[in-house]
């Protein structure tokens, strides 16, 4: 006899507590080998494929194509163990009972299942693992599912009083605890729609949306004849789009780093001819090709050694600043999803051949959809390279929590005077944005000089190597 488990939305680990269905790629009916992926989520991070880790056929999905679920919640049920007969499926349908203790169908579902879920870099764990994992995972539930429903169900009504929680609030999303907060909601006067009364940002802006709503005057004609003048009001509102997923992610962290980080600007021009005449020269030699931004990369190590402040983070918490002891570089990619920020890490130990490697990587990756949580985070300071854009200056947000970003704008022909005659030069602005609360204007500036002076006589780099 075939038993149906429940496959929930595991932990993408990096803090990421909730994910938005993009693509189902299964469908109920379908037969699902062990690990095979079966949705494609959009986190606030990346975009994965979640493998799931049994195998059987598949009786019931939960959440349509752009529903965002929170860590935990049902994804899908499997029925394992059986022959696959129609009449065994029935059998086997959400809310039948399945056996609890250790049987043989519990032998038989074992060898259905992979018993390890780490999204974005496979499921296959080692066999003794997964013996154990099977009984502590909360993947595996050995309780009925939920009877599928053949339409979404109308969530349950956010109540603004009168939910009376006792006990642990029901929340697992720091945003909405945060979006409660901010707003002056008790989250213990909100009932929650998700599974076992979880409370879901929904839930959360359905009754901020009841407590800041007017109070509408008394009725004095039917609804028929009140209803023409509503629409045009909710017509002219203009278009609202969602901020979740990555344009989520950014509007968050940036909000953050405005709200928290004192942030100040310098900026200087440099003649950058003889930086390009250098990439040139080693570009002819033969071998790889040396790209624009590793070369600004190794100046931005070999800066940063020289002013170790602003390869640091503040604790505020312990009124700490916290100097890093190795240099894992962002930058700036601009994505058919938005910005995104890959990191390469130990850019201090890299020579400019690996550095363009690794940027080729992650640029590719960025635009495949393929970063993994991993390539996204762990940065101590960002290079952003926004001349790509055809702009020569800008003011960059740093990306919090570091305490810096260097901006680099478009490099092009400029009247530039040069060794003491007007001359034709290519000419690069460079600004620096950095934490107030790590160092000075001085060590700013000077930091930024540094990187100055190297693009326009690169040799100084060899009094470093």
């Amino acid at each position: 006899m075939a038993q149906v488990l429940e496959f929930k939305l595991p932990d993408l680990g990096e803090g990421l507590t909730e994910a938005e269905i993009v693509r189902w790629l299964v469908g109920v009916g379908d037969v699902v080998a062990i690990d095979q992926p079966v949705v494609e989520v959009e986190t606030a991070k990346a975009m994965v494929e979640v493998p799931c880790p049994y195998g059987g056929v598949v009786t019931a999905r939960y959440g349509e194509e752009g529903t965002e679920l929170p860590v935990g919640a049902p994804l899908l049920t499997v029925a394992v163990g059986g022959t696959g007969a129609p009449e065994e499926l029935a059998e086997a349908a959400p809310g039948a009972a399945p056996t609890v203790g250790e049987t043989a169908a519990d032998s038989a579902v074992s060898s259905e299942y992979s018993g390890n879920v780490l999204v974005g870099y496979g499921t296959a764990g080692p066999a003794a693992r997964r013996r154990r994992v099977r009984h502590e995972s909360h993947a595996v539930t050995k309780t009925p599912a939920p009877a599928p429903a053949t339409a979404p169900a109308a969530p349950a009504p956010a109540a603004v009083a009168g939910s009376g929680h006792e006990g642990p609030v029901p929340v697992i999303s720091p945003l909405v605890r945060k979006l409660a907060r901010d707003r002056g909601l008790d989250l213990r006067e909100v009932r929650g729609s998700g599974p076992e009364g979880l409370i879901l940002r929904a839930d959360v802006e359905l009754a901020i949306a009841s407590l800041e709503r007017p109070v509408a005057a008394p009725a004095v004609a039917p609804a028929s004849a009140v209803a023409p003048t509503v629409a045009p009001a909710v017509a002219s509102a203009g278009e609202r789009v969602p901020l979740r997923g990555v344009r989520g992610a950014v509007a968050d962290k940036l909000s953050r780093s405005r709200t928290e980080i004192p942030d100040a600007t310098c900026w200087v021009d440099a003649d950058a001819t003889e930086l390009m005449a250098a990439r040139a020269a080693m570009n002819a030699a033969g071998g790889p090709k040396i790209s624009l931004l590793a070369l600004l990369a190794r100046i931005c190590v070999h800066a940063l050694a020289r002013f170790p402040e602003l390869n640091s983070t503040v604790d505020m918490a312990a009124r700490e600043i916290v100097r890093l002891p190795a240099v894992h570089l962002g930058f700036a990619a601009q994505t058919p999803r938005g910005l995104v920020v890959p990191v390469v890490k130990d850019a201090g130990t890299r020579t400019a051949e690996s550095l363009t490697a690794e940027f080729a990587r992650l640029t590719e990756a960025a635009r495949e959809s393929a970063l993994t949580p991993a390539d996204l985070t762990g940065g101590t300071f960002t290079l952003n390279n926004y001349g790509v854009f055809g702009v020569d200056g800008s003011t960059p947000i740093i990306n919090h929590p570091e305490a810096a970003m260097l901006g680099v704008g478009r490099i092009i022909p400029k009247p530039w005077v040069h060794q003491g005659e007007l001359a034709v030069r290519q000419v690069v602005q460079l600004s620096l944005t950095f934490d107030h609360r790590v160092c000075d204007g001085g060590t700013a500036g000077g930091f930024l000089r540094y990187v100055a002076d190297c693009v326009e006589q690169p040799a100084v780099l060899l009094r470093t190597l």
